[in-house]
């Protein structure tokens, strides 16, 4: 059975009772960073359930209890003997602090030992030095015998009674010096190798060896330089070789073949820190270029109608005026919004209310002294109501076109709504065009500008394109002659992407692709800073958009053949091997296989880093797109009856808090109920139903929104 590899990183944080960051990585052995807190588990693809369990457990005990020190400093012993103890330590901690895990070790390791992993098929343990036989002892002594002489049992005792890594240091120096010792000990004498053969016999055996002075089996060889020199035999001189752990080193090398090394290495990919100022567009820079290119515009056609005798015409005298009866129409909508936000947060607040005595009498209440206490005043304290701020994301690509004008009258309500209530908002708008230039009128040539990195380009950082700009498009810092001035702009613009115009659009404000998940990584550092300048308890962030974006590349080091120098290039997300990495929370995010996902682990990470918070997607559809987009999140029964019924829907597990599809046929409608002096009675009630049924929509959504906002 396969291993899940996200189930074992659950795992090893629920047992490490922290956020760890795991790792799976292409890596001969587990390893843990006691200093970066990050856990790298090897691919052990070839491991089972079991032996998977033994191993995460085991480099978890590692991650609670093993201190971040350099224990060389304190003591010289080799770091295979401090391994020894260390293990047999954090094993018996592990055990002791989770009674379930000691079956999880006992079947793992036999199921090691079976397959002998620690390399003693038929070798006579009794021959192995003391560090090798308490490995043995410590890991698979349920499953055979482990015999300790005499002068060797007070060290494993001394070993079983470690609870500190202290306690290890000096146990693992007694284990070491007692290994050193018996080396020196049992360490047999050797023949040179230049003269073997000088000494012997044509049989090889030895012809001139005086023996009558040597003690047999004692392991006295007296004067080693004259032996050495007379018997052309020399010693070896043992204090110069360290004791080794053959059975720690036999493990090792057989875990390391559990690794999948034939497969794809896994990719950890984390979110840059963007430099705001090359990538947000100043709000009245985008106006006043707006302006500009407009009073160009309107010149330019007056000039024409001169030139050919005709009467100059306002080009946007029917687009302003749409806006304005658009504006006194949604009115309406935005006093219900705003009726219902304040009637919620009333109830909101008194929902929370205390009531307490005042300790000042109840004159009303002195006849019922005899028999009641409760002859105080009292009075209810309401807490104060929460501060709010809506940061908006508005799409500005390609495929909005015949949807932007729709969307942005959502936008224009909910700002309106904001202004009557005076929360704080922010409005961008992302693109890949503004960085285009726009048109300098006096030379008539097109301003390049200046395109400067926006963060900096590391290995294993998402890649955010240096075209990619964020337009504030409105701001609640401008008085509201400004806002208005900016939203007619906006409107303007928006109306010419979808129908034809007289005029057309600042060619850098055109349509572009969607870096929607640029955006998303640049909230890291806008929420922040707007919450703090506007000293906010909660913030909305709503993303109008109408449609998802392709995955990012992440940074690469390379080697390529004809260079000499590594170079740094892009990669694209492998959508099985790939995950964000966070390390402030100590979390990994696993990009899914469908490529929408990868706005979806996104805006997961950002709910994690910023609980108080809420996402809300608003998604405009046409009716072709409705069926698909809903299958995108399970093929949803009730949404789908939502949508038939109202052509609205709210999505609750796209990773949003809360996803609004809207149809654009509806918000196209115009909610006032208009029919003509001669209409019949026919018309009239289809017109009638058709006014109710727009108010009925914008009203059902618009109270899901409030509820979210409150």
């Amino acid at each position: 059975m396969a291993v899940q590899q996200e189930i074992k990183s659950q795992l090893a944080k629920l047992l490490a009772t922290e956020d760890l960051m795991v790792e799976h990585k292409q890596v001969p052995s587990a390893q843990f960073n006691v200093h970066t807190r990050v856990l790298t588990l090897p691919l052990w693809e070839k491991a089972s359930n079991t032996v998977y369990d033994l191993l995460v457990g085991h480099e978890v005990g590692h991650a609670l209890y093993t201190p971040d020190e350099d224990w060389t400093l304190d003591v010289k012993v080799p770091p295979q003997f401090i391994n020894v103890v260390e293990d047999a330590r954090i094993e018996k901690l592990m055990k002791r602090r989770y009674m379930g895990l000691a079956k999880t070790f006992y079947n793992g390791y036999n199921e090691l030992h079976n397959e002998d992993f620690f390399g003693i098929d038929g070798e006579d343990i009794t021959n192995f030095n003391l560090a090798d036989r308490t490995n043995l002892f410590f890991k698979i002594g349920n499953f055979l015998p482990v015999v300790f002489s005499v002068d060797e049992k007070p060290i494993i005792e001394m070993i079983e009674r470690c609870e500190t890594f202290d306690d290890v240091k000096k146990a693992a120096l007694v284990l070491y010096e007692y290994c050193k010792e018996q080396q020196k000990k049992e360490e047999p004498i050797q023949q040179d190798p230049k003269l073997d053969g000088q000494n012997s016999g044509m049989d090889g055996s030895r012809t001139d060896i005086d023996t009558s002075d040597s003690d047999s089996g004692d392991g006295d060889t007296g004067d080693m330089e004259d032996y050495a020199t007379t018997d052309n035999r020399v010693s070896v001189d043992s204090s110069s070789l360290e004791p080794e752990v053959q059975t720690a080193e036999s493990l090792d090398s057989k875990i390391q073949e559990l690794v999948n090394v034939g497969g794809e290495e896994n990719v950890y990919v984390e979110i840059p820190k963007v430099n705001l100022d090359t990538i947000i567009a100043d709000n009245l820079e985008v106006h006043n270029i707006i302006d500009q290119d407009f009073v160009h515009q309107q010149k330019c056609y007056d000039e024409r109608a001169e030139d050919h005798g005709m009467t100059a015409i306002n080009l946007f005298e029917e687009v302003d005026a749409k806006f304005v009866k658009f504006k006194r129409e949604a009115q309406k909508e935005v006093s219900y919004l705003v009726k219902e936000f304040e009637c919620k947060k009333a109830a909101n607040a008194y929902s929370r209310a205390a009531t307490s005595k005042t300790g000042v009498l109840d004159t009303e209440k002195l006849s019922s002294y005899k028999f009641s206490e409760d002859i105080f005043k009292r009075v209810t304290v309401l807490p104060d109501g929460k501060n709010h701020g809506l940061v908006f994301i508005l799409d500005w690509s390609g495929s909005m076109q015949n949807d932007l004008l729709d969307t942005c009258k959502q936008l224009f309500n909910l700002v309106w709504f904001c202004r009557k209530v005076q929360i704080p908002y922010e409005v961008y708008a992302f693109t890949n065009e503004w960085s285009r230039g726009a048109m300098d009128y006096k030379t008539g040539e097109i301003a390049k500008r200046d395109i400067r990195q926006h963060c900096i380009k590391k290995e294993g950082m998402l890649y955010v394109e240096d075209q990619f700009n964020l337009m504030n498009l409105l701001t609640s810092k401008s008085n509201a002659k400004t806002t208005e001035h900016q939203m007619l702009n906006i409107w303007r613009i928006a109306t010419c992407f979808g129908v034809y115009q007289r005029y057309t659009y600042p060619r850098n404000l055109c349509l572009s692709g969607t870096p929607l998940n640029e955006a998303l990584i640049c909230l890291h550092q806008i929420l922040p800073k707007f919450q703090k300048e506007n000293k906010l308890q909660k913030v909305q962030c709503i993303v109008l958009t109408d449609g998802e974006a392709n995955p990012l590349p992440h940074y690469k080091i390379v080697q390529r053949h004809w260079e000499s120098e590594p170079y740094l290039g892009c990669r694209n997300i492998h959508p099985d091997r790939s995950f964000l990495r966070d390390r402030k929370l100590g979390k990994t995010y696993k990009f899914g296989y469908a490529y929408y996902k990868f706005t979806e682990v996104l805006i997961n990470n950002l709910k994690d880093n910023f609980p108080s918070v809420n996402f809300i997607g608003i998604r405009v559809l046409c009716n072709r797109d409705a069926n698909q987009f809903i299958r995108l999140y399970g093929d949803m029964e009730s949404v789908k009856r939502d949508w038939k019924k109202n052509r609205s829907f709210n999505i609750l597990n796209s990773g949003y808090d809360a996803y609004f599809g809207l149809a654009s046929s509806v918000l196209s409608q115009d909610a006032e109920f208009e029919v003509e002096e001669d209409a019949t009675k026919a018309q009239i009630k289809r017109a009638f139903a058709k006014s109710l049924k727009t108010k009925k929509l914008n009203k059902k959504v618009l109270g899901e929104f409030i509820s979210l906002v409150v």
